[in-house]
């Protein structure tokens, strides 16, 4: 029999460092033929390695433009470009006709999210949003015996999603290429595990935030928060999205899901697990576990060539992207109720 044809990926950009482990699973895929390209690295505002020097490391073949990554005629590519650039990206791949997993969040409006979803449907592509997180397994696991009713209802959820300042990728703290702060950049991952868990769309929004945190940086953007969303079922959901974790611990941060229903409680950390040490540098922290982006790349790879939408599709980013921007909506009002 035949081998198919080799599967045909251009990542863009390497803006979000999910960037470099996305291009080191898809080199370890058979089948995948994988180009990059990063244009706007040469005036990223940092000093991070980016472009074809980012390349050279990876070990992956690079060309300078995006005319070039779609010249070379995909058959998807993964959008890992700063949150404002996602919409122009994910219109061009639409109107070429080529399959996009993007990185989260989807795009900094949710009137830009629905256009891009909208595209992709009228051009017959998917579109998949990067969130890693609801493949681990003990993400999965703990789901499941949720759905499997032995705990009785869901009454309430305490997310917790904090981190290092993203200091080495400054645009992460650049408004208008990110469009926000922490509660952009943790608030999505916890709201994707509910939109999963719970089924339903939020009802409203509650949230606070300051930029107490690394204060001496004056950033403008906002560093920590705390976000309550109520469900129309009756739960009630919170997520701390701060920079909180110091800038020299071993490890970029973590996420818990603590659920509680009528029977018991599930908690989940699926980044909880590792090996640590010191060496001469300091502590040392090494995670051990299933490698989440991987497990996020072989559904998308999968769904590419079985033609079928993977899940989270562009439904889950619209949704959690609403979530983000009630809670901006609601810190600027001093944690006023935004309802959906």
């Amino acid at each position: 029999m035949t081998a198919p044809a080799p599967l045909r990926i251009a990542v863009l950009s390497f803006a979000h460092t999910h960037a470099l482990s996305y291009v080191h699973a898809l080199k370890e895929m058979p089948g995948v033929e994988l180009i990059a390209t990063d244009p706007d690295g040469a005036a990223a505002p940092d000093d991070a390695p980016r472009g074809a020097e980012l390349a050279a490391e990876l070990g992956v073949a690079y060309v300078d433009t995006y005319d070039e990554a779609f010249a070379w005629k995909p058959d998807a590519v993964v959008i890992a470009a700063e949150n404002s650039r996602h919409r122009a990206l994910v219109e061009r791949a639409a109107a070429a006709g080529v399959h996009v997993l993007c990185e989260k969040p989807l795009a900094t409006t949710v009137e830009d999210a629905i256009a891009m979803r909208d595209a992709c449907e009228t051009a017959g592509v998917l579109l998949m949003v990067a969130y890693p997180v609801r493949f681990s397994p003990a993400v999965r696991d703990a789901i499941a015996e949720l759905r499997s009713g032995r705990l009785g209802r869901i009454l309430g959820v305490t997310g917790i999603n904090n981190g290092k300042l993203p200091q080495d990728r400054a645009w992460f703290t650049d408004p208008e290429l990110a469009g926000g702060g922490a509660l952009v950049d943790h608030v999505v991952h916890c709201a994707d595990l509910l939109d999963e868990l719970l089924g339903e769309r939020a009802a409203s929004v509650r949230a606070v935030s300051n930029r107490m945190l690394h204060a001496q940086r004056e950033l403008s953007v906002e560093t920590g928060g705390l976000v309550t969303i109520q469900y129309p079922g009756g739960v009630v959901a919170t997520i701390d999205c701060s920079w909180s974790w110091p800038m020299s611990s071993a490890t970029w941060g973590g996420l818990t899901l603590q659920v509680v229903a009528e029977r018991g409680t599930v908690t989940v950390s699926p980044f909880a697990k590792g090996v640590a040490g010191h060496d001469a540098h300091g502590e040392t922290w090494s995670p051990v576990g299933a490698d989440l982006d991987a497990l996020l790349l072989e559904e998308f790879v999968r769904a590419v060539r079985d033609g079928r939408q993977p899940q989270p599709d562009a439904g889950v980013g619209i949704r959690t992207v609403e979530i983000v921007k009630a809670a901006q909506a609601s810190a600027a009002r001093d944690g006023e109720v935004v309802h959906l």
